[in-house]
């Protein structure tokens, strides 16, 4: 969820600035939960993150930063970069661009996505493709050409402004021996009110991570505040 916003906040800035003008900005956020694309990052524990954009004529990149706990025993931080271009034709927005993943305490998560979005009016629709798995896990769940594809309707109203949202990630190695059945969809809502978005997210995955049942339905609370540099 937070990374959504925070890609989601590039995007918006680039549509917004004037070709000759740069923006500096930068953001922070603290949540009960660390969840992406529908699965608990920290284990069910809180997360502090914050990160860093630069947006030009359209052009922008950035890097974000939040400490992950996949297995409950501790697992360091992740550190996002990206970089991408957005802008609008025929009345759709669109944006497309690149994210590599880095996890430098547990460098075999590392991999690295292509995304393209594009939205008209309160719909947006992309997909994510895993063109680069530094780990070389051949094996394992991730690979390339991982693909992950997403929905979401977006809109205001008295309480704030409301997101419902669907996604369904399938994995190149699905079914293949020692790894099972891994593909998964997810689906949720988020509330956004001032500083503070509140989320309830469900997904499908049959496992137990950290002792706690993947597919629980989770809560988050998440605290960000957004701010110009430059």
């Amino acid at each position: 969820m937070t990374k959504s916003i925070v890609l989601g906040a590039a995007a918006a800035a680039v549509l917004t600035s004037g070709v000759a003008s740069a923006d500096l900005s930068g953001n922070v956020s603290l949540t009960n939960n660390y969840i992406w694309r529908g699965a608990t990052q920290t284990a069910d524990q809180a997360a502090g993150q914050g990160g860093l954009d630069w947006s030009s004529g359209g052009f922008y990149v950035g890097t974000w930063v939040s400490n992950v706990d996949f297995s409950g025993d501790g697992d360091g931080y992740e550190m996002d970069v990206y970089g991408g271009y957005g802008g609008e034709a025929g009345g759709i927005g669109y944006d497309v661009g690149v994210i590599t993943y880095q996890y430098p305490v547990t460098p075999e998560f590392n991999f690295t996505e292509l995304y393209a979005s594009g939205t008209f009016n309160m719909f947006t629709v992309g997909a994510n493709l895993t063109v680069d798995n530094a780990s070389g896990n051949t094996g394992g769940v991730f690979v390339e050409d991982d693909l992950y594809v997403y929905g979401s309707a977006d809109f205001e109203t008295k309480a704030g402004d409301v997101s419902v949202y669907l996604g369904s990630y399938m994995f190149d190695n699905d079914g293949a021996a020692g790894v099972g059945e891994v593909d998964y969809i997810h689906y949720g809502a988020s509330l956004s009110k001032g500083d503070f978005t509140f989320a309830v997210d469900k997904n499908d995955i049959d496992e137990t991570v950290g002792g706690s049942t993947a597919d629980n339905v989770r809560f988050t609370i998440m605290w960000g505040k957004e701010f110009e540099l430059l």
